[in-house]
């Protein structure tokens, strides 16, 4: 099982900060992070196929929980 994440690249700013995430995310292996597999453009979107992590997206779990500032810190620690 992978992830997609479908980001559109309409601006040209937008295109240079997906290609710096795209590149950090190639070059960074890590077991607490989730890895990139592999890009796709699509039209005029990029598919990220990545690692598929249960529980969903952080972005979906952060508005919907509120976490304290020492958790917050301990898990940017890890």
């Amino acid at each position: 099982q992978v992830a997609l994440k479908k980001m559109p690249l309409c601006k040209r700013s937008r295109k240079e900060l997906v290609v710096n995430e795209i590149r950090i995310m190639k070059e960074n292996r890590h077991p607490n992070i989730v890895n990139y597999i592999d890009s796709y453009l699509v039209d005029e979107d990029l598919w990220l196929a990545m690692e598929y992590v249960d529980g969903g997206t952080l972005t979906s779990v952060l508005v919907r929980v509120f976490i304290e500032e020492r958790m917050i810190a301990a898990i940017s620690r890890e």
